[in-house]
């Protein structure tokens, strides 16, 4: 039941993010006036603003991952076994989906759609890669020493990374998958999406080898 618990929570909350990350970006650009900028403002703000409160409402319950990445890294840290990792990961990804669905419906676009919006070169997969190590990185290391700062933390830095990579930092696989379903301002083409999700877990394990070479006798 505990388990059962921690999946739902997984999957609601990870449907709320794409949900908001969705939404905003359709709500923005409709908004903008063709100004990509504005747009962009107010899907990074909307998204950072989203992850503190959605953190909030669920990391006592499933730890807030919401992301194949960060439960990979964080799960094995915590002893998680790999049928719980992939129950986690299930839910991430078809939660993600039903956020995709819900901002759609939500603003009268199509139910069902592919992203026709190319984010190719080996620029972006490299944003991808930093984003992710950053991401990671600000996790483990605040969830270690500064456990209540995680949410804004984590909030901030996405927030942030929207603006200093190339590709406006996914840095999410179930994102990444998400996003490929959607031909709005957040989308991403299928074709460019393997690039992305290696990119995201390279990014991932450098962060926790770097973590664990930076503290080698303390654990989160």
């Amino acid at each position: 039941m505990m388990t059962l618990r921690k999946v739902i929570a997984e999957a609601i909350g990870t449907a709320l993010l794409l949900t908001a990350v969705v939404g905003s970006g359709i709500m923005g650009e409709r908004l903008a006036g063709g100004n990509v900028a504005i747009a962009l403002l107010a899907n990074s703000l909307a998204t950072g603003a989203a992850l503190v409160v959605l953190i909030l409402i669920f990391g006592n319950v499933s730890g807030a991952h919401f992301n194949p990445a960060v439960t990979l890294v964080l799960g094995r840290r915590a002893d998680m076994s790999w049928g719980q990792i992939l129950y986690y990961i299930m839910a991430q990804v078809l939660g993600a989906m039903g956020g995709v669905w819900i901002a759609h419906l939500m603003f009268g676009e199509p139910i069902l759609m592919v992203s026709t919006h190319a984010r190719d070169g080996y620029h972006q997969i490299f944003g991808e890669s930093v984003a992710t190590f950053g991401l990671l990185l600000t996790i483990l290391s605040c969830a270690r020493d500064h456990p209540r700062a995680v949410p804004a933390a984590v909030g901030l830095y996405i927030m942030a990374a929207y603006w200093f990579t190339s590709s406006t930092s996914f840095a999410n696989p179930a994102v990444t998958l998400a996003r490929g379903l959607t031909d709005t301002f957040t989308g991403i083409r299928p074709e460019d999406i393997p690039g992305f999700i290696v990119a995201q877990f390279v990014g991932a394990f450098l962060a926790m080898s770097l973590f664990r070479f930076l503290s080698p006798n303390k654990t989160t």
